[in-house]
């Protein structure tokens, strides 16, 4: 098996959207998430580990050891039976394989870790089998990631659309075009921070350096294989990564987080591209043992 990560790492991703929609709210119309209180835009973090698996399922085409358990389409039961089958448990035989072989759960744990990369990188709860009485529990993946916010408030613009084909025949006969609706965003940059922990890596999922070089492969290129009109134009900005040399780390996130600055420009009214920021990263002086990286 391969070596986990020695290092922890601290991070945090800018990206933005162009006349198109984030991250619909499906609680309000597929609206675009905000903050009722101050109207900022957010982004959830399901929705970003949603493109990180895509692109690393379009990558890697279930290559060994790098599949995705979390996919449309899969019962996650199908993927549990695999892991059963290869410890040798059958539906009929739990009670007897558990008396003879204590750790058979954390067995199953590491079968599924081994073999799915989003395991592996951000947990996963393993029910499995209620009727099995085979329960793993959650596995508590070493990449964590919070909610991106937007840097200013959003305006959500409402836009009318129309198509000239009509559903059904009854319509047709009445009107030669039907109207619909849709939901952007003109501009706005969002900024997420995120965690790595070399400790739960360890501990845990065996989470290696060749998936931590995959992944920061993903995050950068998140949305160049998930392009929609619904979503406009989307694209990661930055990446600013800190190492920590050691695993349980040599300074506390925030105040990491706290070197990165991003501020619309003062002649700038209505940020409508990235160039209306500006971005700084304050590197004088860094904790000893900490570097920071920007990978874009």
């Amino acid at each position: 098996m391969t070596e986990s990560i020695k290092n922890r790492y601290d991070f945090t991703i800018l990206f933005d959207v162009e006349n198109g929609n984030p991250n619909g709210d499906p609680d309000a119309g597929n609206m675009p998430r905000i903050d009722t209180e101050t109207g900022h835009g957010t982004v959830t973090d399901v929705c970003l580990k949603r493109k990180i698996r895509n692109y690393i399922e379009t990558v890697c085409e279930d290559k060994m050891g790098y599949r995705i358990y979390v996919k449309e389409g899969v019962p996650l039961n199908r993927s549990d039976k695999e892991a059963f089958v290869a410890v040798g448990v059958e539906e009929g035989n739990v009670k007897e394989k558990k008396k003879a072989d204590p750790d058979l759960d954390s067995k199953i744990r590491d079968f599924m870790c081994a073999n799915f990369f989003d395991i592996r990188a951000f947990g996963a709860v393993l029910t499995t089998f209620v009727k099995a009485a085979l329960n793993c529990g959650q596995v508590r993946g070493p990449i964590q990631l919070g909610f991106a916010r937007s840097i200013d408030p959003v305006v959500t613009q409402e836009v009318t659309i129309t198509r000239t084909a009509i559903t059904t025949e009854s319509d047709a006969e009445k009107k030669t075009t039907e109207m619909g609706r849709k939901y952007i965003i003109p501009y706005a940059l969002y900024r997420v921070d995120g965690y790595v922990s070399a400790n739960l890596a360890r501990k845990v999922t065996g989470f290696s350096e060749a998936d931590l070089q995959l992944f920061w492969q993903a995050v950068i290129n998140m949305f160049e294989q998930d392009h929609s009109a619904a979503r406009g134009n989307m694209a990661v900005r930055e990446l600013i990564v800190f190492k920590h040399d050691s695993e349980l780390g040599n300074a506390p996130s925030y105040k990491l987080f706290e070197r990165i600055s991003v501020q619309r420009k003062a002649d700038v009214i209505a940020a409508r591209n990235y160039k209306d920021y500006e971005v700084t990263v304050d590197t004088n002086e860094l904790p000893e043992g900490v570097d920071c990286i920007r990978m874009i």
